[in-house]
């Protein structure tokens, strides 16, 4: 999970590069296109074209929509408040889906774990709130879209673990989703004249890196984790991208880091141990 984190953090550091030579919805929908070539491909070579009438079909569309509209609000929020603070409200996600699986017994926190995640996010917030120029009625607009991609995210994991999508297999859950996520990014891209693409060796690599490493590798050490540990655990670890976001920002685009990251960074650490302690210690015990 850790090299998850580390992976998606420098993503963003990998589309800030090439944001100019290709729009950053563009560049999403070019990754999901090559990754839903990719996953389809592996549905139709295990499954044939029945592995979409075995009833995962509707809530396998469904989590695409979800995916689609978590990257899209992604795209809006951006557009009106600063990227540190799109960045805190999009990894609300843990919130939400802590909250949505409560149903399920072996996923409830205790309320030393609701702690936890309380501390977590706060350090996100600490870590990450800065200055602005934008007009404060706008970066209000943008802060709530930026919850509702937040919402998305945690709302399809949950999704996931209460339809039929959730049992099927590992490559046609994502195929769902970058295939439905090509088709309604790539929409709403068109939609806003974001389509432009110039070919250089480096958006060549960037796009190879986003396509392979992100859209396909990682989304399928993302889905085994899910299918083997608790969601809310993992959910709450990924609070650490963000975190790796911006130590790779300071790295290669000279970011600077003023001394809340130390303190949030401590804060996220804490409550992802609060919430794992008893976990690691039943482990060591």
């Amino acid at each position: 999970m850790l090299a998850l984190c580390v992976i998606w953090g420098v993503q963003q550091v990998v589309m800030k590069s090439i944001a100019v030579e290709i729009p950053p919805l563009m560049q999403l929908a070019v990754r999901f296109a090559g990754a839903a070539v990719v996953f389809g491909a592996l549905v139709l070579s295990r499954e044939g074209w029945r592995g979409f009438i075995d009833g995962t079909l509707p809530s396998g569309l469904g989590l695409g929509v979800l995916f689609s509209g978590e990257f899209i609000a992604i795209g809006l929020a951006v557009m009106h408040t600063s990227a540190s603070h799109t960045t805190v409200f999009l990894y609300s996600a843990p919130i939400f889906t802590a909250l949505g699986v409560q149903i399920f017994p072996e996923e409830r926190l205790t309320p030393g774990q609701w702690l936890g995640v309380a501390v977590a996010f706060i350090g996100i917030v600490v870590a990450f709130l800065g200055y602005t120029t934008k007009p404060v009625l706008e970066m209000l607009q943008g802060d709530l879209i930026a919850v509702l991609a937040g919402a998305l995210w945690g709302s399809s994991n949950v999704w996931l673990r209460r339809t039929r999508v959730g049992t099927a297999a590992t490559y046609k859950t994502i195929f769902y989703q970058v295939f439905v996520g090509a088709l309604l990014v790539f929409g709403y891209a068109w939609l806003t004249d974001q389509t432009t693409i110039r070919w250089t060796p480096m958006t060549i690599v960037a796009m190879a890196y986003q396509t392979i490493g992100i859209a396909i590798l990682s989304y399928l050490a993302w889905f085994w984790l899910l299918r083997h540990y608790l969601t809310s655990r993992l959910m709450l670890f990924s609070l650490m991208t963000p975190l790796f976001a911006v130590l790779s920002g300071w790295a290669w685009l000279g970011e600077v880091i003023d001394p809340r990251f130390a303190l949030g960074t401590a804060l996220v650490l804490g409550g992802i141990l609060a919430v794992n302690a008893r976990q690691i210690f039943q482990r060591n015990g």
